[in-house]
């Protein structure tokens, strides 16, 4: 069980945390096909080969492995290549990628996800601790959150210490003295373990725990239940 007293404030991840993520991407890659095939159809045919596509984004992974925790920047260098390789302006680069991006903010959240925002936030600073390229504020929850803390914004990825140390640090409290909350049983649960913090572990699918016998301090299907750990909360 988690140490309600001991919570001075939450770190929270975002993508299938508050949101599914995949059909949002799915949706963003539907818009940034749409905008390559009106603005640079030879593009736009090189990427309906999904191999060659995926084969391109691995160079650019590749090349670019010091800058793996940057989903942004890696990206726009793939729509980059896309468009040299297929003889379209590379300078259709960056407005093809802001179609993308800005549909990449338009999420469906969880139904449980504004309940235990608007409760948490009246309660602690709540900080954004995501390995994606969401924007809590262009999502359009932002006033919930008391800071964002990104991998692209760090340098470092979760499970990395040093992002969950820069959580703590932005919300102005020690690292014990949070609450990480979080899907990703490896880059949230173990990473936060690692960083001294407590850690409930959104499980929303009933995976098995595969990462030894540290586990997290609360294990929950939803957030409803992780709030319901609060007496005065109200589902």
């Amino acid at each position: 069980m988690i140490d309600i007293p001991r919570i001075k404030a939450i770190t929270l991840d975002l993508d299938d945390t508050l949101w599914p993520v995949w059909p949002t991407i799915g949706r963003a890659e539907a818009v940034l096909t749409a905008w390559l095939t009106a603005h640079a159809p030879s593009t736009a045919a090189l990427s309906a080969d999904a191999e060659l596509k995926k084969a391109v984004r691995a160079e650019i992974n590749a090349r670019h492995a010091d800058r793996a925790h940057d989903l942004s920047f890696l990206r726009l260098q793939s729509i980059r290549a896309l468009l040299q390789q297929a003889g379209d302006p590379v300078h259709l680069a960056e407005p093809a990628f802001e179609a993308f991006f800005a549909e990449r903010q338009r999420v469906d959240l969880f139904d449980d996800a504004l309940p235990a925002l608007a409760f948490w936030s009246q309660r602690y600073p709540v900080v954004a601790l995501s390995n994606g390229n969401a924007d809590v504020h262009r999502v359009g929850i932002g006033q919930h959150f008391h800071a964002s803390v990104s991998a692209q914004s760090l340098g470092v990825a979760k499970p990395d210490l040093r992002i969950f140390v820069a959580g703590a640090e932005a919300a102005g409290v020690a690292p014990h003295e949070v609450l990480h909350i979080g899907d990703d049983a490896h880059a949230d649960c173990v990473g936060a373990l690692a960083a001294g913090m407590q850690v409930a572990w959104l499980n929303r699918e009933g995976h098995e725990w595969t990462h030894g016998d540290t586990r997290p301090h609360l294990e929950v299907r939803d957030l409803h239940a992780l709030c319901a750990s609060w007496p005065e909360y109200a589902d």
